[in-house]
């Protein structure tokens, strides 16, 4: 059984769906990624995807398909992306174990390359019960 970079949950997913059906024929889904940027380092990227690169890892969760840049993935590894709307904002969340810091607003963070031995000793513990 392979192992997914990160997981959608409900909301998010029907959030992808909605944006990938208002946005034309040639809309697949998202992309998602990190780069430099804001006050606390790194900020989440999520992207249109029209054309898949191969080199991405795809995840899927009710019809809805979500690419993790390459670049992004030892930091993205573990991560539950979810969809909220609140009375000041809506938008995609990260729920990232690699984060250490988050600026102030929410619109940065600080992250870690995950830790690949952990990582294996949790799935072995967890395949063992």
């Amino acid at each position: 059984m392979g192992f997914a970079v990160m997981t959608m949950t409900d909301a998010a997913a029907t959030r992808v769906k909605q944006l990938v059906a208002n946005s034309g024929a040639e809309a697949k889904g998202l992309r998602v990624g990190i780069k430099k940027g804001g006050c606390a380092g790194m900020e989440y990227t999520v992207d249109l995807v029209t054309e898949p690169n191969a080199k991405d890892d795809m995840i899927e969760h009710d019809g809805a398909n979500v690419w993790i840049e390459p670049s992004a993935v030892l930091y993205l590894l573990g991560t539950q992306m979810d969809f909220e709307v609140t009375q000041m904002r809506s938008g995609f969340t990260f729920v990232n174990p690699n984060q250490t810091s988050a600026c102030g607003c929410g619109e940065s963070v600080e992250l870690k390359p995950a830790d690949l031995a952990a990582l294996a000793k949790q799935r072995e513990a967890e395949a063992r019960v």
